[in-house]
């Protein structure tokens, strides 16, 4: 099966001259296919190169014009895979999209604390950036008739969204690849950096959040499990964030002093990810934390929906101190909208405070009868 990938028609028109495209996201996430895909309809000669090749980051990170211009020879299209790797890679695009403006210039990488912080500042007003993620319930509709994506639902929220997990048929062969990705390519760009030493720390902070989804994370309480000290686990948090492994969502406050708004919880981009961590494939019927499953396949669902359809939206969860709470809440276009995810489709009331703290923002509550309009449909 092949799958569509959502940016694949934005991100070719925005390659033009004078222009860097940038294409962010995951190892494994699919974004080598995506470019060859994009490639196999290119008119013009292209130069396919790879960031990891030592011999291309010499040239590539040579800065100099000539040397730039002599291996890209008559190429009109320059493709760089794992940009990252490449020193200087942010000046050294800039200097091929100032001085050869006849070449259009895609690159890609696996961590954006690595390819957009060296591309930022030298390609200010000159370039593109897409990120891609697992494959998204969006990018699967496409294909699928309602019936088989309710079937597949059980399988998605154990199994996650990699394109090879997705397109792989055996439960077996779907665990094997996962754990592939968790011990092989999870880490990678995280232990490339020589700060990142305790590579088994990564780990335990990553097996203490799976367990806490739809939780207040306490930095202080992951410090004092693993035996670190807080401004670590910090950082440690923070890379995994820009390497796409979790994502953080900090509560929303504007009216109590008693809302929670300092405090945060973290998902992960891809429920199989999250599992292979632990080490827990059992179906649904055998799992007790089908809740927090629902609850972090939703709200990633929801924000690869965002991104590929420009919602633009400041996501966050309500929670005060006595325990009232809203799993998710929206802030855009002048609204607030606030959701709550259940398992089953028993009726759930709108919390109180909630309504009565925000009387002007909406309350939906989304289970498995509704929940496709909110993570797959375009609103």
């Amino acid at each position: 099966m092949k799958i569509q990938r959502v940016i694949q028609q934005e991100l070719r028109r925005k390659m033009v001259p004078g222009k860097v495209v940038v294409l962010l996201g995951p190892r494994q996430v699919g974004k080598t296919t995506l470019v060859k895909d994009i490639l196999s309809q290119e008119q013009e000669p292209f130069l396919f190169i790879s960031g990891e090749d030592r011999n291309i980051q010499r040239w590539l990170g040579s800065q100099s014009i000539e040397v730039l211009r002599q291996n890209i020879g008559r190429n009109t299209l320059l493709v760089v895979d794992e940009a990252q790797h490449v020193p200087n890679i942010g000046l050294n695009l800039k200097l091929i999209v100032d001085h050869l403006p006849h070449v259009r210039v895609l690159a890609t990488g696996s961590s954006s604390f690595d390819l957009s912080n060296q591309t930022g500042e030298p390609l200010v007003g000159r370039k593109w950036t897409f990120t891609l993620y697992p494959v998204s319930q969006l990018e699967l509709s496409a294909n699928e008739a309602p019936f088989q994506t309710e079937e597949l639902l059980s399988q998605r929220l154990v199994y996650g969204g990699y394109p090879e997990v997705i397109t792989t048929v055996g439960l077996s062969e779907k665990r094997e690849l996962l754990n592939s990705i968790v011990n092989s390519y999870l880490y990678k760009d995280l232990l490339m950096f020589e700060e990142i030493r305790k590579s088994q720390k990564i780990i335990d902070i990553l097996s203490l959040l799976a367990f806490q989804i739809g939780n207040l994370v306490s930095i202080h309480e992951i410090s004092k499990a693993i035996g670190l000290n807080t401004r670590t686990v910090e950082k440690y948090l923070d890379l995994l964030e820009k390497v796409f492994v979790i994502k953080r969502l900090g509560g929303y406050s504007r009216n109590l002093r008693k809302e929670i708004s300092k405090s945060s919880k973290y998902y992960f981009w891809d429920n199989g990810i999250r599992n292979a961590v632990i080490n827990n494939f059992n179906e649904l019927n055998l799992r007790n934390d089908v809740g927090a499953l629902w609850e972090n396949y939703l709200i990633i669902e929801r924000m690869k929906k965002q991104h590929y359809k420009k919602i633009f939206s400041n996501n966050y969860f309500w929670r005060t101190y006595d325990q009232k709470e809203v799993d998710f809440v929206e802030e855009r276009d002048g609204g607030l909208y606030g959701f709550e995810f259940k398992w089953s489709k028993s009726s759930s009331k709108t919390p109180a405070l909630w309504v009565d703290t925000y009387p002007e923002a909406s309350f939906e509550v989304i289970h498995p009868g509704n929940y496709l309009p909110f993570i797959a449909i375009q609103e």
